[in-house]
């Protein structure tokens, strides 16, 4: 009954797997890998090294990894909390499936396509094998970890999804969850000890991942049996004065500065003529539900996380300044499409699209409107977690003579909130789903923000390539700007290509232009947005065009 006559199973596969978006994105996945196989792949009578072999299996492992990490959240999260956000969820549990058939259900539905995804790219992982210097045992290896973390990652979604009433709040705290937890696997796994290695990844990761597939599927089975959040359509009075009383931590109050800007007080009068309706009801509804308690979550947790980090790679080392503001790239990239990706399939899930595109607004409006409250949204979370980086620049004598630097970095960091929410919001026009189109802006922001940088660790073995045309390929990326800047005034001297300490901190002029890699980021990203922008605006305005018609 759990797997072979489950009706939640059988029922998500048919509609997730029968789409044509399936077959196109699996198509375009392994397309992608091919090509790079392809041109990774030695000419006939070229000396075949083992490196070679060893930073294509690595470029390999990592770009899943990182995927598994990205996407599997985006499938899960949504889970149960799409049930909830549809008004079917009573109905769920009172069903005659036992808890057990529901989270079975849910689970392999929402990873079974991120599974086919990394089994397709065995066959050309094999290719890597005939290269040499690849053992079987290590591609079996690298296949067990991406499918313990894809199950891992996706019952630690599920919880969430079965703890909190909205789909952003369950991605969000996710991905704070989920974070930590990659980056730890990553550095374990792919440490240079082979012993530790080898340990790591037959020892000890089982038998965790075991352990925690155990603890959350009792935590979520126990939710599912006695729900606390059912009756009254799963709503509760939250009054926020009381709750502020008991608060722990950071106490939000929405007439203050900041506060104000993510989360502004509901309007009590009227809106003055000229008022963007759309505009207004995004920056003042609930981002998150439940009162203000799972923003003061989200902020308390990514705080924590970067206390640690502020202290090992800004007071210890200055000069690793460009790792920390990495950390806040990172949380937007993750944070980032959660509010955007959204903002029109949601109206289209609560079956208000149609009424949005027959009112007196113009398209124009309406798109602007959702751009900036989720721009607002991401923008002032992931600023947050640079009052670290302002401490550092004050106390530190070292950064403060390069003072210039910090503003480089928040102009990186701003430019990269635009860019996640002009992505998100281009493929929110282009879906259907929320998960769809969280999913495809995942996949658009991977392939521009982390592919450029596993490409260039991988071509830094050629020694038939400057450093300068490899620095020119990751100019989409914000890692990249955010290393090209110079750290240290005694760098002078160009570094060696297999440097890549010092690669990272060295200023390099792109070929041809003249610039810097951050330089040129700065310059690209705001006439890309403004491009994608009026994609959205022309997508958004054809839809506009049926309505009417």
């Amino acid at each position: 009954m759990i797997l072979r006559d489950n009706p939640v199973l059988i029922r998500e596969l048919l509609v997730n797997l029968r789409s044509n978006r399936s077959f196109v994105l699996l198509l375009v996945y392994v397309s992608f890998l091919g090509v790079v196989v392809y041109f990774a792949w030695p000419a006939a009578g070229q000396l075949v090294s083992a490196d070679l072999a060893q930073r294509l299996f690595d470029m390999f492992f990592l770009g899943q990894f990182f995927l598994v990490a990205l996407v599997a959240p985006s499938f899960a999260a949504g889970s149960i909390t799409g049930e909830k956000e549809r008004k079917t969820y009573e109905m769920l549990l009172a069903s005659p499936l036992r808890p057990t058939s529901i989270l079975v259900g849910k689970l392999l539905s929402s990873l079974t396509y991120l599974v086919m995804l990394i089994l397709a790219s065995l066959p050309l992982m094999i290719l890597c094998f005939l290269l040499g210097g690849i053992l079987l045992s290590e591609i079996a290896r690298a296949y067990l970890i991406l499918i313990l973390a894809a199950g891992t990652f996706g019952l630690l979604s599920l919880a969430c999804s079965s703890y909190f009433s909205r789909t952003s709040s369950a991605l969000v705290v996710s991905y704070l969850v989920i974070l930590p937890l990659a980056v730890t696997c990553v550095v374990l796994t792919r440490t240079r000890e082979v012993a530790l290695r080898d340990f790591v990844s037959i020892a000890v990761l089982p038998p965790w991942c075991l352990a925690i597939w155990a603890v959350v599927i009792l935590l979520v089975n126990r939710r599912l049996l006695r729900p606390p959040d059912v009756g009254s359509e799963g709503k509760d009075v939250v009054d926020e004065e009381q709750e502020m009383k008991y608060a722990i931590g950071v106490v939000i109050d929405r007439d203050l500065f900041p506060d104000k800007l993510f989360a502004p007080a509901k309007r009590t009068d009227l809106m003055p003529d000229g008022t963007n309706p759309v505009l207004d009801k995004e920056l003042r509804s609930e981002i998150f539900s439940q009162g203000t308690l799972m923003l003061r979550v989200v902020i308390q947790v990514s705080m924590l996380l970067s206390i640690p980090l502020m202290a090992a790679l800004l007071f210890l080392r200055p000069e690793n300044a460009g790792y920390y503001v990495s950390y806040v790239l990172t949380f937007n990239l993750l944070v980032g499409p959660v509010f955007s990706a959204g903002s029109i399939t949601q109206e289209r899930e609560r079956q208000t699209l149609n009424l949005l595109l027959t009112t007196l607004l113009t398209p124009g409006k309406i798109v602007f409107a959702k751009l900036v409250a989720a721009l607002r949204v991401s923008t002032v979370l992931t600023f947050l977690l640079t009052e670290q980086l302002l401490l550092a620049y004050l106390l530190i004598p070292e950064l403060r003579d390069r003072i210039w630097t910090l503003g480089v970095f928040l102009l990186i960091i701003a430019t990269t909130c635009l860019a996640t929410s002009t992505i998100g919001l281009l493929c929110s026009a282009f879906s259907r789903k929320t998960s769809v189109a969280m999913v495809m802006t995942y996949m658009v922001l991977l392939i521009l923000f982390v592919g450029p940088v596993g490409v260039r660790k991988y071509l830094e073995g050629f020694g038939n390539l400057s450093y300068e045309k490899i620095e020119a390929l990751t100019v989409t990326s914000p890692y990249s700007a955010a290393f090209s800047i110079p750290m240290r005034p005694s760098q002078l001297s160009m570094p060696s290509v297999g440097d890549a300490a010092a690669v990272s901190l060295q200023p390099t002029l792109i070929p041809g232009i003249g610039l810097p890699v951050w330089a040129a980021f700065l310059i690209l990203y705001p006439f890309l947005c403004l491009i994608l922008n009026g994609v959205t605006y022309v997508a958004f305005r054809y839809r506009w065009w049926k309505a009417g018609g």
